[in-house]
């Protein structure tokens, strides 16, 4: 098999402040950009890297998704529990004093991890937990 990851999913609840934090903290090129309001999805992705995306989408956007699911998922979203990304950079330090400096939520700062990577944590506006790595 010939399989790739094209694009991976990440929930939003305020479409601008996710666009601004992917696009202008972490250097993202927007993709596409459609709907409208808080009903927008955005796909972002790595300059220079069209083959990878991340697509930032309203979480109950589904019309099957019950009121006590959209609550729970909200209430995920508040406490950073429902959506998270792993992400990699070669010059750690210097990224997370770029993202720092954008007055993000800062969960972790570069840290050598007892199972052998080092890497920081920050949280985007939607509460996504945003892991980089080091990659060494």
């Amino acid at each position: 098999m010939d399989i790739t990851i094209h694009t991976t999913s990440l929930p939003h609840d305020d479409p601008d402040a996710s666009l601004a934090f992917y696009r202008d903290v972490l250097g993202f090129e927007v993709r596409s950009d459609v709907g409208q309001g808080k009903m927008r999805w955005i796909t972002v992705g790595p300059v220079g890297q069209p083959g990878t995306s991340i697509l930032l989408a309203p979480p109950a956007a589904d019309p099957s998704i019950s009121e006590d699911e959209r609550r729970t998922i909200a209430e995920m979203m508040a406490k950073g529990t429902y959506g998270w990304i792993l992400l990699a950079t070669r010059d750690l330090d210097g990224t997370f004093e770029k993202v720092q400096a954008a007055d993000v939520d800062v969960v972790q700062e570069p840290t050598e991890q007892p199972y052998g990577v080092r890497d920081c944590a920050f949280r985007d506006p939607a509460g996504n937990m945003v892991r980089i790595q080091e990659l060494r």
